[in-house]
């Protein structure tokens, strides 16, 4: 698997970053996707996650993750590309603060959660939403990473 990390240089000093590897390879193993797939999971800060949700999702607001699936093989490596998963640092502190654990643990589940979108999972409808988190609840306790919130809702756009 091979993951395209950018991180916006105000956080690349952080010593919080989870190994998303791990978090997307977790989730195409539990998933049964192929390893030899890219996605690319990009950290922002709060206006850049704003301006891509208004953008290309009408909404103006920021928000904690988004997922921009694409599905293209890439000529190059003739991997598949499942897409982009943006990660507001910000939303990401304020959410671990509110919910007790470590950001490196919310960055986690961010990840998951946006890689779940990009395999085509939602929460748009109860039962969508229930399947979801289940799934995510596996993949996170597989990866040992705690969450101390029992129904995590976030906010996230696909």
């Amino acid at each position: 698997m091979t993951i395209f990390l950018e991180i916006d240089p105000k956080f690349s000093e952080s010593s919080d970053f989870p190994n998303f590897r791990n978090c997307a390879l977790a989730v195409f193993q539990e998933q049964g996707i192929h390893p030899e797939s890219e996605i690319t999971i990009v950290i922002v800060d709060d206006d850049e996650i704003q301006r891509l949700n208004r953008e290309f999702l009408a909404q103006g607001k920021p928000t904690d993750v988004l997922a921009f699936p694409a599905g293209h093989i890439d000529p190059d490596t003739e991997h598949r590309n499942f897409g982009d998963v943006i990660i507001s640092y910000p939303r990401a502190e304020v959410q671990a603060i509110a919910g007790g654990h470590q950001l490196s643990s919310e960055l986690s589940l961010l990840a998951v959660h946006g890689v779940l979108h990009l395999l085509g999972f939602d929460h748009d409808l109860p039962e969508s939403e229930i399947k979801m988190w289940q799934v995510q609840t596996k993949i996170l306790s597989k990866l040992g990473i705690e969450i101390n919130t029992p129904h995590y809702s976030t906010h996230i756009d696909t």
